[in-house]
């Protein structure tokens, strides 16, 4: 192995597509891959050394995160995992196969243009290895492509290694930049055409950390707002449609900087969006995430409280403007209030400015200061480490009252008192937890002389909870005589006085009802109380078998994957002809599944697509799409005749490009907060035409190119059309919509169907309104589930599920999203829903409501970080979708078959004959319990 010095030189690379086979021959075999994996040790042990001297610049290193972030160079590329059962599996971790290579130069690439900086030098170190039918060494080259816009491309080689078949050895050199070019790509290449370019690890790192420290300060470190505390008056600030005054005090002076000797005020408002803005173009990066920090309270105006927001509007240079919310905070006149928040620019603007809005109009925005700079990278979470979870073990005192009612005491002037003739029998959603358990006692604890509806039986239990434990509740509960009506009653937490939602249930006749729900703590609380409420006053409650136990999620886990073995894989024939028998049987053959035909797709924006590294992980990892808002009314004609469509046909182009299909969300919303002011302001009539108008020009617009429609948005939470053109308007939208795109499956969708912890979005009451608008003729076509949930728990989950099957529709996780600030449980929360899902024959997709940080609706719920590091939760689903690939391999037999079982979803395979190697292609399909035979002429 030797390091060459870095070499500048000129070349012309003819790059054509062409129709290449999917394998070269002769893989790394197995036994081969053992005796790399233990050269490898030390070789990723240097690179350990290397990273240490500054940190990696490489994304997805080493491909954890699949191709993410990389692209193979006019041939094909795929990750070989350790636990992927494929034949070239390799136990020291994954590594990347670049295949059907033509020419010398193709190989594997990433762009590291705001990466790296000029001046710097940057030391390179990658595990590499080849295969093919080659004897003796070939090398394997690292080279740095720099190109300027009207210069010719150069190329400065980086370093190379000479390779074996089947050995790993490391590839090392360092490169420097004189200039910084327009775009800086780092790749690896050179072993002969159909020889396969294996690639383990890459690690650049900057040799002179000071140096680039320093360049960070320049790019992203320093200050971006200038005169950030208003040292030098009102210099660079300037008031966005109102007036900026300078104080040192205010209100006779009961009104003074927190810090330094002035501050800013915005007077003379007229508006919300008024304020105080700063012009900050030029000094923010695209695809940097930034963290804004101000001090701020309000004055005047008899307004003691208010919401202030820090926005950004960004503008681009074909003129299309957009607001980002960065963060808002509920300030006071009584004191100064921190608002904190990060963001991130996807383009490139031509004009950035920040600004504070929000308060009413004639309320003063009072700011002592105001920062933004490059955001630090938060530290990744540990695993949580839960010494002795219990799993299982009811952390609830006497809950079978044994001892009367010791352990409990009544919230509020009400009484508690033992009954008995409860239910025996744990409720079904705990004994599908739990298993085999012993009988309930048949007592209940009896509630009285109730005065207010969250009095009910307490228990404190804090010292008994573990932190990032998820922990499901089970309880059955009746009500007493007197109710006027269905009544709800929750059981629920009060953490540090804060409500926690522990389950729901409608309770409305004499019988017993089961409440299931779940929660987790993840903040050390001083107190915690459970107590059980909700009824009217004056009416008895009646409470049995409360449990409350740490959930085994593993233990699930092996249920669901047997359960998937059965309905997401099936047996499968190939057949082959075209050779006489002899010539056939006996032959090697590779089968390698490409694709799973499940749907999983995600939520995007139309900001989202001018991040090339976004559409690179959102076009390698879904199949499906849904958009955040361009398509929604509010979006699409946010004032009357006023449309915007220019949004939604971006995205639209995009995911047809990439063959990926779409969910049309939504064509109308419910709920009255989401329904524009003009809609609201129509008279009857007016409304019925601007209804019929929306739906007319949105389907023939898009006629045949979404798959679904979201008729109307969460019908069980909202009626303003229904309130407004009476009861037959919600099945007369969706009958409008079948007339105008018969092609398109027309949903229900809406949100805590699945979690136990809303009455009005119960499985039950979800049957009851499709059934109702199936019954006056509206075409439902599909039932969705958004999925928003914390702390998920299978069982109640599958109980959900299970319930709405029953209906025969497919079921779809249209909105999917869960939140953690650990990443470890977070990922472990994702791969609940997943598998849930996946396991359950009633569903048939699965759409996130995205993975980008600071581009989801929840916090701590992304799966990819602001800056393109793929997080736990990332990694997770990218595992699950590698589990969810079948591989085989075998002879054929002496009937010419080769018989297999796997997964629904396209194949290739690569067979090996005694004259020659053929490639093919084939797809599994889902049809019924019978094999699926594939006939393949050789």
């Amino acid at each position: 192995m030797r390091r060459l010095l870095a070499l500048c030189c000129n070349r012309f690379k003819h790059k054509q597509n062409q129709n290449h086979p999917q394998r070269s021959e002769g893989a790394v075999e197995n036994q081969k891959t053992e005796n790399a994996a233990d050269g490898t040790k030390n070789v990723n042990q240097d690179m350990v050394n290397s990273s240490i001297r500054g940190t990696n610049i490489i994304v997805n290193h080493d491909f954890c995160g699949g191709l993410h972030s990389w692209h193979p160079n006019c041939c094909e590329g795929y990750v070989v995992s350790a636990d992927s059962g494929h034949p070239q599996a390799n136990s020291a971790g994954n590594y990347v196969v670049v295949t059907n290579r033509k020419e010398c130069w193709q190989g594997l690439e990433q762009e590291i243009t705001g990466r790296v900086s000029p001046g710097s030098t940057y030391l390179v170190s990658a595990s590499v290895g080849v295969s093919g039918p080659l004897e003796g060494c070939v090398d394997v080259l690292a080279t740095v492509k720099m190109e300027c816009q009207g210069s010719e491309t150069t190329y400065s080689l980086v370093g190379r290694s000479s390779v074996s078949n089947g050995k790993w050895e490391k590839l090392e050199g360092k490169f420097t930049l004189s200039t910084m070019p327009d775009k800086v790509v780092f790749y690896l290449e050179g072993p002969s055409p159909g020889i396969d370019l294996l690639i383990q690890s890459v690690v650049i790192t900057c040799s002179s950390p000071k140096e680039r420290r320093h360049e960070n300060a320049i790019a992203g470190d320093k200050d971006i707002v200038l005169n950030p505390n208003f040292e030098d008056g009102l210099t660079n600030w300037t008031g966005r449609g109102c007036q900026v005054d300078l104080h040192d005090s205010m209100g006779d002076g009961k009104i003074v900087p927190q810090s330094g000797k002035v501050f800013a005020a915005a007077t003379e408002r007229t508006q919300s969006w008024n304020g105080i803005q700063q012009d900050i173009t030029g000094r923010v990066q695209r695809k940097l995430a930034y963290e804004a920090t101000a001090v701020v309270r309000i004055f005047g105006n008899n307004v003691t409280s208010s919401d202030v927001r820090a926005t950004l509007w960004v503008q681009s240079p074909n003129g299309r403007e957009q607001y980002i919310g960065i963060s808002n905070v509920q300030a006071t006149d009584k004191d100064w209030a921190q608002l904190k928040g990060k963001f991130l620019l996807n383009g490139s603007p031509s004009k950035v400015v920040v600004y504070l809005e929000g308060p009413p109009a004639g309320t003063d925005i009072l700011v002592n200061s105001f920062v933004v700079k490059h955001a630090e990278k938060a530290p990744p979470s540990s695993p949580p480490d839960i010494e002795n979870p219990a799993f299982g073990v009811n952390i609830i005192e006497n809950s079978n009252l044994s001892n009367g009612t010791n352990g409990w005491f009544p919230l509020g002037n009400c009484t508690l008192s033992v009954g008995t003739g409860s239910p025996h029998i744990l409720p079904p959603m705990a004994r599908d937890s739990l298993g085999a358990h012993e009988p309930l006692s048949g007592r209940y604890i009896l509630v009285t002389k109730r005065t207010q509806t969250w009095m009910g039986p307490a228990q404190m239990i804090g010292d008994k909870l573990k932190l990032f434990l998820t922990y499901q509740v089970s309880a059955w509960v009746q009500i007493g005589s007197g109710a006027t009506g269905p009544q709800n009653v929750n059981i629920a937490l009060s953490v540090d006085n804060q409500w926690v939602n522990g389950g729901q249930a409608e309770v409305g006749d004499n019988r017993w009802h089961e409440i299931g729900g779940s929660f987790r703590i993840e903040k050390q609380p001083s107190k915690v109380m459970v107590y059980i409420q909700g009824p009217d006053s004056g009416v008895d409650l009646m409470v049995a078998g409360l449990q409350i136990f740490p959930v085994d999620r593993q233990a699930r886990f092996r249920h669901l994957k047997r359960q998937t073995e059965k309905i997401r894989k099936r047996d499968a024939i190939l057949k082959f002809s075209g050779l006489d028998s002899s010539s056939a049987f006996g032959s090697y053959l590779k089968i390698k599944q490409s694709e799973n035909s499940f749907p999983f797709g995600t939520c995007i924006s139309r900001t989202n697509i001018d991040n090339e590294d976004f559409v690179d992980f959102f076009v390698k990892n879904f199949n499906w799409s849904v958009f955040g808002n361009e398509l929604k009314w509010y979006w699409t004609e946010p004032q009357k005749g006023n449309f915007n469509y220019k949004d939604a046909d971006d995205m639209v182009d995009l995911c047809m490009s990439h063959y990926i299909d779409m969910r049309g969300h939504c064509i109308y919303w419910e709920v009255v907060d989401t329904v524009q002011q003009w809609i609201r302001s129509l008279s009857q009539n007016d409304l019925a035409t601007a209804v019929q108008n929306r739906v007319t020009d949105l389907l023939t617009r898009y006629k045949g190119k979404f798959k679904h429609y979201d008729v109307n948005n969460e019908m069980l939470h909202g009626s303003f059309y229904q309130d407004k053109l009476g009861k037959d308007i919600r099945a007369n939208m969706f009958k409008m919509a079948n007339q105008l795109d018969p092609s398109a499956l027309l949903f229900v969708n809406d949100y805590h169907v699945e979690d136990g912890c809303d009455t009005r979005s119960a499985p039950e009451k979800y049957i009851e309104q499709i059934l109702d608008l199936q019954q006056q003729g509206a075409p439902v076509g599909g039932i969705g589930i958004q999925g928003h949930i914390d702390s998920p728990v299978g069982p109640i989950v599958c109980s959900a599920l299970d319930k709405l099957g029953i209906l025969g529709l497919p079921i779809w996780f249209t909105e999917l999203d869960v939140s953690s600030s650990n990443e470890y449980v977070r990922a472990d929360d994702l791969e609940v829903m997943l598998r849930e899902a996946f396991a359950n024959p009633s569903v048939e997709g699965i759409v996130l409501w995205g993975f980008w940080e600071l581009f989801m609706s929840r916090e701590n719920s992304h799966l990819v970080n602001a800056e393109g590091d793929i997080n736990e939760a990332g990694k997770r689903y990218l595992q699950l979708k590698q589990e969810w690939l079948s591989h085989a391999c075998g002879h054929i037999d002496e009937q010419g078959q080769f018989k297999f079982r796997g997964f629904h979803g396209t194949y290739s395979i690569e067979i090996a004959t005694a004259t020659k190697k053929v490639l093919k292609t084939f797809v599994v399909d889902k049809g019924d319990d019978s094999p699926f035979e594939v006939s393949i002429a050789l």
